[in-house]
């Protein structure tokens, strides 16, 4: 009988002085401000750096973006004005004819004429390409410049991996407290101090 009580007391002493060591940790846990702390600023540094990269290439997408349509806007323009010219000749070059019982000379001048605005039409349209690609360009500059600094050397690959494959983040996170967990534990069982 004097066993059996003995052994029963051990157990319970067993199971109160667990119950006391996850409520010391628990507490030693929310003591740690500094640690607490450190993690958190670390969290908001790798969510900044993501950030920044995100938003980065959010400018530079946009900055492309304005100049593919920038470039298809002068495209389109040059090709509407040289339709536009085509049609001056094609017109002037049957007045042309028209005319011819009247004169050759009279119809070289009309489609000279035509000539000549076919091809102002055609340089406008070229130079208001231009203007509108080095604006677009200038914009995508722009906006490149106001984007916020790059994360540091340091954060920048590791947090592209994160954003990338999450999966793996998470696994190895769960592993690192597992393993801080295990050399708590054994710390305790072998009674060297927890700090």
């Amino acid at each position: 009988m004097t066993d059996r009580r003995a052994a029963d007391l051990r157990r319970q002493i067993e199971r109160t002085r667990h119950r006391l060591g996850t409520k010391v940790e628990g507490l030693a846990a929310k003591a740690d401000v500094r640690g607490r702390t450190r993690t958190r600023t670390a969290d908001l540094m790798d969510r900044a750096g993501a950030m920044t990269v995100q938003l980065r290439s959010t400018a530079s997408q946009a900055g492309h973006h304005l100049q593919e349509r920038a470039g298809r806007a002068g495209h389109a323009v040059q090709e509407r004005a040289g339709r536009a010219g085509h049609a001056a000749q094609a017109r002037a070059g049957r007045a042309g004819r028209t005319v011819h019982g009247r004169g050759s000379h009279a119809r070289h001048a009309v489609q000279d004429a035509a000539v000549r605005v076919g091809h102002t039409a055609q340089e406008h349209a070229l130079h208001a390409r231009h203007g509108l690609r080095d604006n677009a360009a200038r914009a995508g500059r722009s906006a490149e410049r106001t984007a916020p600094a790059p994360a540091p050397a340091p954060v920048r690959e590791p947090v592209r991996f994160a954003l990338r494959h999450p999966r793996p983040v998470v696994i190895v996170g769960a592993a690192a407290v597992a393993l801080v967990a295990a050399g708590i534990i054994g710390r305790r069982r072998t009674g060297q101090q927890v700090l």
